[in-house]
């Protein structure tokens, strides 16, 4: 399997603050980079749980009697860690998003470059794919998509062309949907409105902002009290969230004040915001546009 080097390895581990005998997850295994180099840093008696419900990662596991891989989606991560008698963890690692694995598999629809099935299911057990959205939502359903999720201003005009096409004929691979759309795709911009188009519809399969919402409200109760979250971001709208959640707690609104004005957060940033050098973009160039925030419980 061919899984491209992880993006800011070294920094996303650095934030996890490891301990020699403690407990770690990483949500997203995918190669198993990021993961591999944890167990490099822990000790004999520390753990490793990794999840990915892709059944592909199941082809690298790490044979290493401190590592478990959980197939399952990483919104169930507490469930899943009571399951093998864990209350609490030492850190959590989040790398987001489609790994290069899956987007250089032309079948699983998820890259622009490949004519492939419209599928985009990071879960292959799940029912809905990107050709059940594309030829069965009605109108108003794929431009709030569109919209939401590719922030796409003229998403309207994009859904109607979408349901005349389908009429004429069912849309089921890559480039028959990239045809279909091609007035909307002036070649100076081409790539980048068609990434949009296909990132609305993957993240619509895959429910990945409920997924990340979800995942990061449990870190509070999972995380120890000095435990450490570290989130590498690739789009706008997750990195949105994951920062409003360690801000206040909350993915809308403000958190409520006492009567003295102080409010009560679960999480405290740690450091900065961390993007790739530019000499880890020339290598690898999926790290362009990489965010990793890392964050601990509130003192």
């Amino acid at each position: 399997m061919n899984y491209h080097n992880p993006v800011l390895l070294h920094e996303s581990i650095d934030g996890l603050a490891i301990k020699k005998d403690g407990v770690y997850v990483d949500v997203t295994f995918g190669g198993g980079g990021h993961s591999k180099e944890i167990l490099n840093r822990l000790g004999e008696n520390g753990r490793l749980f990794g999840f990915d419900q892709d059944p592909d990662a199941q082809e690298n596991v790490i044979d290493d009697k401190r590592f478990v891989l959980i197939p399952e989606n990483f919104r169930y991560i507490s469930r899943f860690l009571r399951f093998h008698g864990v209350r609490k963890v030492d850190g959590v690692l989040a790398d987001l998003g489609v790994s290069s694995h899956q987007f250089d598999e032309a079948e699983r629809g998820f890259s622009t470059r490949f004519d492939g099935d419209l599928d985009m299911r990071m879960n292959q057990k799940s029912k809905t794919s990107a050709k059940e959205i594309i030829n069965n939502y009605s109108e108003e359903k794929l431009a709030e998509i569109l919209f939401l999720y590719g922030e796409l201003r003229n998403s309207r005009n994009i859904a109607k062309t979408i349901v005349e096409k389908r009429e004429e004929e069912k849309i089921d691979t890559s480039f028959q949907l990239r045809k279909a759309l091609q007035r909307y795709l002036p070649k100076a911009k081409e790539h980048k409105i068609i990434a949009q188009i296909f990132q609305a519809i993957r993240i619509e399969v895959n429910e990945e902002l409920d997924v990340l919402k979800e995942f990061l409200e449990q870190m509070p109760n999972l995380l120890n009290e000095d435990g450490r979250l570290s989130v590498i971001s690739y789009h706008s709208l997750e990195d949105r969230l994951v920062k409003r959640f360690i801000r206040t707690g909350l993915f809308s609104g403000e958190p409520e004040k006492d009567v003295f004005g102080n409010s009560d957060e679960p999480l405290q940033k740690v450091g900065k915001l961390i993007v790739p050098t530019p000499q880890e973009i020339k290598l690898n160039n999926r790290a362009r546009s990489a965010k990793l925030r890392i964050a601990t419980l509130k003192k």
